[in-house]
């Protein structure tokens, strides 16, 4: 990884799993890290944890710098004043990293009464972003790398749903993880577009099987049997967080994605570019999904 003194990092989720490692490993090559969690406790353990763990592993690295923003992705109005909030602080931004994500969770709605794998995972995320898109481009040479997973393969007939999207019976945890992570893919691609003119580097991760809290609510979901049988496949087979962010480190960090412009495009571990799902290739898709998260949150959002 190249020096990153004097740059400014957002990651959503650092407090653990990917987005921990990935906090780390900005922060003890010299970025200027902002955890943004939902929980400051949390938040605040893992900072200080992960200070700990530079100091010790990284015995040359400078003093870190890592710090909380509160952001609760479930809620579009708090991720818009989260957004606000990091501008308030008068930092560039060279680095967004969207990787706080829920997976296969029983049904819910958000706060704004939207299914709430897809509020967590791409509407709470579209919001942030757009809300700090400005500041990005004024920072520029800027990289932002959305999450997704191979997950999206799952997604319901057609790509994404819109009719039917809060009703229960119309889908099931797995094929509405699909759709949250195909919108990370529709979102990532469509961004990627609209910045074609600037140096700002969209791209987007699926960062393999990893050992991380995602799973956390298999047995919610799926039974008592099965949540065993993915925690001992997750124990044999999963990599460690600190493998698993290296392929969204790539994308933030890279000289590489400069200096080749790859904008849009979709990488798997460990930074090896693939093409997703044909589907998301369809920029209708792209631009009716965009417009679509643009009304809602327009009807959500506080005047």
């Amino acid at each position: 990884m190249p020096d990153l003194s004097g740059k400014v990092a957002i990651v959503t989720g650092a407090n653990t799993g990917l987005g921990y490692a990935t906090m780390v490993a900005l922060g003890a090559h010299g970025a200027h890290v902002i955890a943004a969690c939902r929980s400051e406790q949390r938040a605040t353990e893992a900072i200080e944890k992960a200070k700990q763990e530079i100091k010790t592993n990284y015995p040359n690295a400078p003093e870190p710098n890592l710090e909380f923003l509160q952001l609760d992705l479930n809620d579009i109005n708090n991720c818009a004043q989260a957004a606000k909030n990091f501008l308030k602080k008068g930092l560039p931004l060279h680095i967004l990293i969207n990787n706080s994500g829920i997976m296969t969770t029983p049904f819910a709605l958000s706060a704004d009464g939207i299914e709430q794998q897809l509020a967590v995972n791409h509407v709470g995320h579209f919001v942030f972003t757009m809300g700090l898109l400005q500041k990005i481009k004024e920072s520029q040479p800027s990289r932002i790398v959305v999450l997704s997973s191979l997950g999206h393969e799952g997604h319901p007939k057609g790509g994404i749903d819109f009719e039917s999207i809060n009703d229960e019976k119309a889908s099931d945890p797995v094929s509405r993880y699909g759709r949250s992570k195909l919108a990370n893919i529709l979102f990532g691609k469509a961004l990627a577009r609209r910045l074609k003119d600037e140096r700002v580097y969209v791209n987007i991760v699926h960062p393999g099987y990893v050992a991380t809290e995602l799973t956390r609510h298999g047995e919610d979901t799926f039974g008592k049997a099965t949540a065993v049988f993915f925690e001992y496949l997750t124990m044999v087979m999963a990599m460690k967080p600190e493998v698993g962010a290296l392929t969204q480190l790539y994308c933030a960090t890279s000289p590489e994605i400069e200096n080749k412009d790859i904008r849009g495009k979709y990488f798997i571990p460990i930074a090896n570019e693939l093409d997703p799902n044909p589907i998301a290739f369809d920029e209708d898709l792209q631009e009716r999904l965009w417009s679509w998260t643009e009304n809602i949150v327009r009807e959500k959002l506080k005047a």
